[in-house]
């Protein structure tokens, strides 16, 4: 089953953690690949460690690109989600996770640090018991295509658009 997170509301990092607390729940283990965040800490950073053995996290992503200071050359970006792109494939062939989440793919496309068909390409490699989660704003037409179950988060009221930074604990 291949499910989309997207929008521009916030919640869909949110959203597939939950979706990873279930899946976990029920005794199988769970995987976020994350294509865009960076170096920096965030809340389940550490809480999937203490809590849950049976979830991972991996920071692959380099950070913003092109934002907020950053000042990588694209390339490595570039590089980065490639890496994260073939991390997903070799887990896929593992076989030992039930839900996959690919964290900001959809930015990762739309910032076209990554193809959406070489996201679908990866994706149709997935075995039948597994579940693969894409998260991020403006997920592409065939992603949508693609999903068996898509959910939009749309933001109504957000305080960064009175120039309000990301909250600790609340945001990251």
């Amino acid at each position: 089953m291949l499910i989309v997170f997207t929008g521009n509301g916030k919640g869909k990092t949110t959203a597939s953690l939950g979706q990873m607390l279930r899946t976990v729940g029920r005794g199988k283990r769970a995987l976020m690949i994350q294509f865009i965040k960076g170096p920096w800490k965030s809340g389940e950073d550490e809480s999937y460690k203490r809590l849950m053995p049976d979830l991972e996290i991996r920071k692959m992503g380099l950070g913003f690109v092109g934002i907020l200071g950053d000042t990588l050359p694209r390339a490595k970006h570039k590089e980065a989600a490639a890496n994260a792109l073939k991390t997903f494939e070799k887990e896929l062939a593992s076989k030992k996770w039930a839900l996959i989440v690919l964290d900001e793919v959809n930015v990762a496309v739309g910032l076209k640090i990554i193809s959406a068909s070489a996201v679908l390409k990866a994706v149709k490699k997935t075995p039948l018991e597994t579940f693969v989660l894409l998260t991020g704003r403006d997920a592409p037409a065939s992603f949508i295509r693609a999903a068996d179950l898509a959910t939009e988060m749309l933001e109504i009221k957000h305080p960064f658009n009175k120039g309000e930074l990301a909250k600790v604990a609340l945001d990251f």
